[in-house]
């Protein structure tokens, strides 16, 4: 893959007509990592049950949500990808182009969490991924975030 386009714009993502490659079946990849994650994330909340003796359990929507945002946006923040990202070769980028840090992270995840929340923001970020140039959901869009094919 070619190197990133660094300019002097407020928005240093790759260019989608120029940079093709780094947004290439995103949308797809997008997909199973979101499969993955959810797989640990149900994993790490039925363990949470365990280990709090089943009370856990009696919570589970607020356990699943509370260790979803941890698990996001501790990986977002650490390696700017998910495990199912990492898995998929994909990463989130801010506007400059760079790897999340912390906050940004926990910004991403609560964004993602409020469009995923609702009927019409999910699907409208699905289709924004599908149809847009550089396949940003609606939080992407928000935040100046994009999922690009990590750089090789």
């Amino acid at each position: 893959m070619t190197q990133m386009m660094t300019n002097s714009n407020f928005n240093s993502l790759p260019d989608p007509d120029v940079q093709a490659e780094f947004y290439a079946n995103v949308p797809i990849k997008r997909l199973f990592a979101w499969i993955a994650d959810v797989f640990l994330v149900t994993l790490a909340t039925l363990l949470a049950g365990v280990f709090t003796l089943g009370i856990g359990w009696l919570f589970f929507p607020l356990f699943y949500l509370g260790i979803d945002f941890a698990y996001r946006t501790l990986t977002l923040s650490s390696g700017s990808a998910t495990f199912g990202m990492r898995l998929m070769a994909i990463e989130i980028r801010n506007s400059s182009g760079r790897r999340l840090d912390a906050p940004e992270a926990a910004l991403h995840v609560l964004a993602y969490m409020v469009c995923t929340g609702f009927v019409l923001t999910a699907f409208a970020s699905i289709a924004m991924m599908i149809l847009g140039p550089r396949r940003q959901g609606l939080h992407d869009l928000v935040l100046g975030t994009a999922a690009i094919n990590r750089p090789g």
